[in-house]
């Protein structure tokens, strides 16, 4: 394959960052990846490897082992290829058409604009770099990219892993160097949906804007409290409903169901007379936000503008009032903390999406827990909320828990090849957020799986970076690791002891 010149170039590893700029210059947010996806069928064919590609656009690419490693057991790679595709209010890119302007910004890669894609492209790029090497050592490597992890990891669900032999998994999606992580919450999406009697309303078209919040990862970030514009949202129309007429025009906010939302805005009617109040109390409740959440969002501000003035389609008055309540009252936020792993969330939701079309009032969130009743529950709290609402609530995308295995030989072996490299222990963790491992282990009998990766901050919002030292020791260690067979590691004895989190 032809080396482009990129802005990454410069970089090692090279072939790495080759990859990973490729990746960011083809559209591939969740629900778009038959590009990328026909992007790693034309690798696999260039390089002459075996590839399935299924009718869902996953990928397995297989690369038989080097010689002298044929002996040793099979190693199966893992990522997703698809991305949280956000972007700045006033980036002009179409991220459904065009790549991504990628930077660096010392030791960190960036996309101007818009998320960089890390989580999961790095995965990818090592993958790519690794079945292109012809001096890497290493036993059978079996590739497996999945599509729209992102969105209820639908890919991971419907894969057929049958032309796999390997029982040994190393998930490359995590974002935390150092950290091996053996075990992660299920979850579930639920999107419900309010419907508004609609009327034609005289007045003054006034919206309002919820911002500057920092949001983040519903998983990674939610224990640290950060303000969700969409629930603040209900606020601040519940303020409004009480003590004056408003009528609701328009309504949006987030941008994907596993993001805490940085932003939301709604557009409401009322009588002139009103402006004036209106904006008094919007003040009043952007100087309680500031108080409260000077610790988690420093930056957070409530802007109005007036956008016209006419006739207007939108919601009554009193379903206005009942859309702030409804709002409001869903839950959101950490529900419940692990009694066994200090500092752990076991139980979360996150509102993620707001959307106002055609008289209803979508709402799509992102439900996490390691206690699976626990997650019912929490399930069935929303539920109750939205019907006590006069709403309705469907249930989505449920995906399992991955459990900490006791007996574990490849966390083992990655522990003691990190240990060698380093000098100290990696950190045994399980975490809130969820990966496809849990999926996978159901269709692979006995499958031993452990999640690493680069670190990578921000994920899921504009600010994403990608570590680029610490993306070369990881890559530096997965060459050791696969180029290590297990008789050399006659010395380190296997240890059992070890719990995750602890």
């Amino acid at each position: 394959m032809v080396c482009i010149m990129g802005i990454l170039s410069e970089l090692k590893p090279q072939r790495v960052f080759y990859y990973f700029e490729e990746i960011t210059r083809i559209p591939h947010g969740s629900g778009n990846v038959e590009q990328i996806s026909n992007y790693l069928v034309n690798f696999a064919g260039e390089h002459k490897l075996f590839c399935v590609q299924d009718a869902l656009k996953n990928v397995i690419i297989i690369k038989e082992a080097s010689a002298g490693y044929e002996k040793e057991p099979p190693i199966i790679l893992q990522g997703h290829m698809d991305m949280v595709a956000v972007k700045r209010p006033d980036c002009p890119i179409d991220m459904a058409r065009e790549g991504l302007n990628v930077c660096v910004r010392g030791d960190k890669v960036c996309a101007e604009g818009t998320s960089l894609g890390g989580d999961d492209g790095i995965a990818v790029a090592y993958a790519l770099a690794l079945l292109e090497a012809d001096t890497v050592r290493h036993p059978r490597l079996e590739v497996v990219i999945t599509v729209d992890e992102e969105v209820g990891m639908d890919g991971a669900r419907g894969i057929d892993l049958s032309v796999l032999t390997g029982r040994r998994m190393i998930n490359l999606d995590s974002e935390d160097e150092g950290i091996f992580l053996t075990g992660c919450a299920g979850g579930a999406r639920q999107k419900c949906s309010l419907a508004l009697t609609q009327q034609e309303r005289e007045g003054a078209a006034l919206e309002i804007t919820i911002g500057g919040l920092l949001g983040g990862h519903s998983g990674g970030e939610i224990h640290k409290e950060r303000g969700n514009a969409i629930s603040l949202l209900g606020r601040v129309l519940r303020r409004l409903t009480g003590e004056l007429s408003v009528s609701l025009a328009a309504a949006s906010g987030g941008l994907a169901d596993n993001a805490i939302p940085r932003e939301s805005r709604a557009v409401v009617v009322i009588e002139d007379k009103d402006k004036n109040r209106l904006n008094r109390l919007l003040k009043s409740v952007e100087t309680e936000l500031a108080e409260e959440l000077s610790g988690r969002d420093p930056e957070v501000y409530i802007q109005v503008r007036e956008t016209g003035r006419g006739s207007y389609h939108c919601a009554t008055a009193d379903d206005t009032k009942k859309a702030a309540d409804f709002l409001l009252a869903l839950p959101n936020g950490v529900q419940g903390m692990s009694p066994d792993i200090e500092g752990l969330v076991e139980t979360s939701l996150n509102l993620g999406i707001l959307t106002y079309e055609e008289g209803l009032l979508n709402v799509e969130i992102s439900l996490r827990s390691s206690v699976e009743s626990a997650k019912r529950a929490l399930a069935d709290k929303v539920e109750a909320v939205t019907r006590l609402a006069g709403a309705r609530c469907v249930l989505s995308g449920e995906y399992p828990g991955w459990k900490y295995r006791e007996h574990s030989p490849l966390r083992e072996k990655m522990r003691a090849v990190y240990e060698e490299m380093y000098g100290v222990k990696p950190r045994i963790e399980a975490i809130h957020a969820g990966l496809e491992c849990g999926i996978l282990a159901n269709k692979l009998e006995d499958l031993d799986c452990v999640s690493i990766g680069p670190q990578i901050s921000d994920i899921h919002t504009t600010e994403e970076a990608l570590s680029i030292s610490s993306t070369a020791r990881v890559w530096e260690f997965l060459l050791r690791l696969l180029g290590t067979k297990d008789e050399e590691l006659k010395d380190y004895p296997l240890c059992t002891t070890q719990r995750a989190g602890r």
